[in-house]
């Protein structure tokens, strides 16, 4: 079979082209909410290690997201999807969207709390101390002067996580969500030709991520150029 009739029958056939698009529309929709509820939880942990270990307190919070960080990076996404949604939603009338937002958010936020909590650590205590001369409390402190420096010392490292997480969701079909890897084996099912619907796949995986990748490039030129003024 030749190029143009495999491709015809892999995607043109009773527009079969649309599993991908539709794939591709909840793979997007998993990962930019999957990013925000990571952003939200990684920002709230790092700043509580960070608290423990600037100034010892809030050890009871401290252990959890000790305890959450280690669990949550020692086990595979895969596994942490799998028992969120056949062990702790197993009864649950829920959306398996929504359980793959929940999962993969949780999973990026343990790698976003890293991420940030070196940020946090990296600018000087001097800072801190500058702050309370000033006659902010550490929360003022926190917000006003040492969280600004941080966000823009890892914003590139968190874009970088985003692209991780992307390509992360390849395995939401785990749980029978038709998302653009499983779009891609609907089309190999029918078809019986793994190749093209396969090769599909790869494709437009690696555009986004060439995309984002390019605007990561875009994002640390433009910091640094601000560095520089």
């Amino acid at each position: 079979m030749g190029f143009a009739e495999s491709f015809r029958q892999n995607f043109i056939e009773e527009d079969r082209w649309k599993y991908l698009a539709n794939g591709l529309g909840t793979t997007l929709v998993i990962t930019l909410f999957a990013v925000l509820l990571g952003m939200v939880l990684g920002f709230l942990v790092a700043i509580v290690r960070s608290t423990y270990l600037r100034t010892g307190k809030l050890l009871p919070l401290d252990i959890i997201c000790r305890v959450y960080l280690t669990v949550i990076r020692g086990t595979p996404v895969v596994v942490q999807l799998l028992i969120i949604y056949f062990v702790i939603f197993a009864s649950v009338p829920i959306s398996k969207t929504l359980v793959a937002v929940i999962a993969f958010g949780i999973n990026s936020g343990a790698y976003v709390a890293e991420i940030v909590r070196a940020g946090i650590m990296a600018v000087d205590s001097g800072q801190l101390e500058a702050g309370r001369s000033l006659g902010l409390n550490y929360r003022q402190t926190m917000t006003s002067i040492i969280l600004p420096q941080a966000f823009k010392n890892v914003l590139p490292a968190l874009a970088n996580e985003c692209i991780v997480l992307l390509k992360e969701t390849s395995v939401a079909g785990y749980i029978a969500i038709e998302d653009l890897t499983k779009g891609g084996d609907t089309i190999r099912s029918q078809t019986f030709s793994a190749f093209m619907p396969l090769l599909a796949v790869a494709a437009i995986y690696l555009v986004m991520v060439m995309i984002l990748t390019k605007l990561v490039s875009k994002l640390e030129r433009r910091l640094s150029a601000n560095d520089r003024r």
